[in-house]
């Protein structure tokens, strides 16, 4: 009971954080040629996913251990998957700068990130569909029988 009212009061305190990220970025300005108002949001985006993961691993580290140990197994297999998934992403990065991009250039390590986070992005697109599709079909053979 105590630590669901710890992870609600830092929920709110996340949230709150947040809409004054957002508040602040419309009151100095998106458009302005310093960029300072998006960079602080991007900031603040990592730092979110960075809270995220690390919410999603140690708490499902700490019921694993509590309801099943043998399901630690289970989680340590699926996040050297997602660190297989992240390295073959890494790899296909092609790291070249965009077509028809006329600002400063940036250093080709950036460019291999960007790349991969696209990479990232479409194959959990590709999965979110084709689990769509499983899903729909095993779905539809279940109701048959």
């Amino acid at each position: 009971m105590k630590l669901n009212k710890i992870l609600k009061w830092g929920l709110v305190v996340l949230i709150l954080i947040s809409v004054a990220l957002l508040v602040w970025g419309f009151i100095v300005g998106f458009e302005s040629n310093d960029a300072k108002a998006v960079d602080v949001l991007l900031s603040w985006a990592g730092i979110m996913l960075a809270l995220a993961l690390v919410a999603w691993i140690v708490v499902g580290l700490i019921i694993s251990v509590k309801n099943d140990p043998k399901s630690l197994i289970k989680m340590g297999i699926v996040l050297v998957g997602i660190a297989a998934v992240c390295l073959v992403a890494y790899l296909f990065a092609k790291g070249t700068p965009a077509v028809g991009y006329t600002g400063k250039p940036v250093s080709d390590g950036m460019l291999k990130l960007t790349d991969t986070v696209l990479n990232l992005t479409l194959i959990a697109g590709v999965a979110a569909i084709l689990a769509i599709i499983v899903g729909e079909i095993r779905l539809a053979i279940a109701n048959k029988k």
